[in-house]
């Protein structure tokens, strides 16, 4: 599958959103990574739908605007205003009868679903809602800060999950050149990664290292 690589603005620099987001479009962004966090499922707190909204009409790039809140359903409309183009929540947050309903909206809006599920959650918590998902998002840290160095044991995980799913996985939580080889050859196609992008000096080649990982 096609490796996709979406920077995620939670490391960008706030003082200049604009000027960040115009830099990893032109340095071959595939997509953006927004985190949204509300100090309740996860212990910090980061934007809502109003910086999203900015975020939209800085770039043309699909934007998943990653739920890592409680009774996301309360809010994924807000979202969708603002423009996301891709919303994904957490399976801890969120039943299956949720699941099926906010899916039946968001495909009347044109936007696409993803599950996710964190480090200590197993894998079969997500088999009965796959068929609703668009993509799934694996978490290979524990959700609330980023820098956070990848756990290893994703990767198990990944892999168990690519030979029941065919769609897309993505991974988000310490990717970097090295750390995007192994969840690649586990089988995932979508790398979220923050500081390793937004620090490089050079954010295409951080990406291009990132593309190769998979070869």
């Amino acid at each position: 599958m096609r490796i996709k690589i979406a920077p995620s603005v939670l490391s960008a620099d706030f003082s200049c959103l604009g000027r960040e987001i115009r830099r990893a479009e032109a340095a071959g962004a595939d997509m953006l990574h927004i985190d949204v966090m509300d100090g309740l499922f996860v212990p910090n707190i980061t934007i809502g739908p109003a910086v999203v909204k900015c975020i939209r009409r800085a770039t043309r790039l699909p934007l998943d605007v990653h739920l890592m809140i409680e009774r996301p359903e309360k809010l994924i409309p807000a979202f969708v205003a603002a423009g996301a183009d891709m919303i994904t929540v957490h399976i801890e947050t969120i039943t299956k009868s949720k699941i099926k309903n906010q899916k039946s909206k968001l495909k009347k809006a044109g936007v696409k679903l993803g599950i996710s599920l964190n480090p200590g959650t197993a894998l079969k918590k997500i088999e009965g809602v796959l068929g609703y998902a668009d993509f799934v998002l694996v978490m290979s840290v524990h959700p609330g800060f980023s820098g956070q160095p990848f756990i290893p044991r994703a990767a198990r995980k990944i892999r168990r999950l690519r030979a029941i799913y065919r769609g897309d996985i993505s991974v988000d939580g310490g990717i970097n050149a090295e750390t995007a080889k192994i969840a690649l050859a586990a089988g995932a196609n979508i790398l979220a990664a923050g500081s390793y992008l937004f620090a490089a000096a050079d954010m295409r080649e951080a990406i291009e290292r990132m593309r190769d990982a998979g070869k």
